[in-house]
């Protein structure tokens, strides 16, 4: 009998310290060449757009298609349909909204492990949506030192909604939130809300909101700046991810440059070299670890 997980499901069963522990394990698995994730395909609707990508991932035993539809302005919708990969089975249709942020701020959170310097105390957000709360769970999960969270987004009242629920300080300007240690940037802006001018030396950023090409989070000097730039999927990024895609048609980053999180996890890249460099991870999207997560849901489930 296929199983249907509701947000609510998903929000009782898997927790972010779950997420973080299952998003990484399936990337080393993605390091050693076990996991199958094509970049996913987008179509264009009257109130948004329709993305679905599918995943492979053999050792686990599942396979997973995920189909998200986002309205701008109005949020999103979706489900991961999980299958078993080695029998004609389908398992279970899991609501998306909590798996997906969750996953995002997971992969979040291990890169910021691999990429923030020993020490930090300070997160600044730039976006108070459900995959900004999601990133100040998972961070203070993976980085237990931190100790302030400055928060900003240009609706007030959002603004203090989110603080009042994750205990973050408000900011007056992006700019506040960009002077901490690791900067989090989590928007549908088609302009860049984060520059390169704002950031310390030594700055982690975590830019995981525009996913669509035509969308931009960080200004070429944020590019020109990092010394070290890594992406959850290298194949989405090149067909998704403005904030790479156009830096590179304007020469200030190239492919080459760009490298891939599960080769950082897996250890084949080494990504700090100074103290003061900047360090970049792009969040492309990327349907990585939507069956693993997906598979936990169920297993959770049926257990109860």
């Amino acid at each position: 009998m296929t199983l249907h997980l509701r947000e609510a499901d998903v929000e009782a069963l898997i927790a972010p310290s779950d997420a973080i522990a299952v998003v990484e394990a399936c990337l080393l698995r993605v390091a050693a060449g076990s996991v199958d994730c094509p970049p996913g395909g987008r179509v264009a609707l009257e109130t948004g757009s329709l993305t679905a990508a599918s995943t492979a991932d053999p050792e686990l035993g599942f396979g997973s298609v995920t189909a998200l539809l986002s309205a701008r302005g109005d949020g999103s919708a979706g489900a991961v349909v999980l299958v078993g990969s080695d029998r004609p089975e389908l398992l279970a249709l899991v609501e998306a909204g909590r798996l997906s942020a969750l996953r995002a701020a997971a992969t979040s959170a291990v890169a910021a492990r691999l990429l923030s310097r020993p020490g930090t105390r300070a997160l600044g957000l730039i976006g108070c949506g459900r995959l900004a709360t999601a990133h100040v769970e998972c961070l203070r999960v993976a980085l237990p030192g931190l100790d302030r969270v400055v928060a900003y987004c240009r609706t007030p009242s959002r603004l203090s909604a989110f603080c009042e629920r994750t205990g973050a300080e408000p900011a007056e300007y992006g700019r506040d939130a960009a002077e901490q240690e690791i900067v989090v940037t989590a928007t549908s802006s088609r302009d860049p809300v984060l520059r390169g001018d704002w950031l310390r030396p030594g700055a982690c950023v975590l830019a995981t909101g525009a996913t669509r090409r035509e969308d931009r989070e960080l200004d070429n000097a944020v590019l020109a700046r990092a010394s070290f730039v890594c992406c959850d999927s290298l194949g989405q990024a090149r067909l998704e991810a403005g904030d790479l895609a156009e830096p590179v048609e304007r020469g200030v980053l190239d492919w080459l440059e760009v490298h891939a999180l599960a080769g950082v996890v897996g250890g084949a890249v080494q990504p700090r070299g100074r103290d003061d460099d900047v360090m970049l991870y792009k969040s492309s999207g990327a349907a990585l670890a939507d069956a693993s997560l997906a598979a936990l849901v169920l297993e959770r489930a049926l257990a109860s």
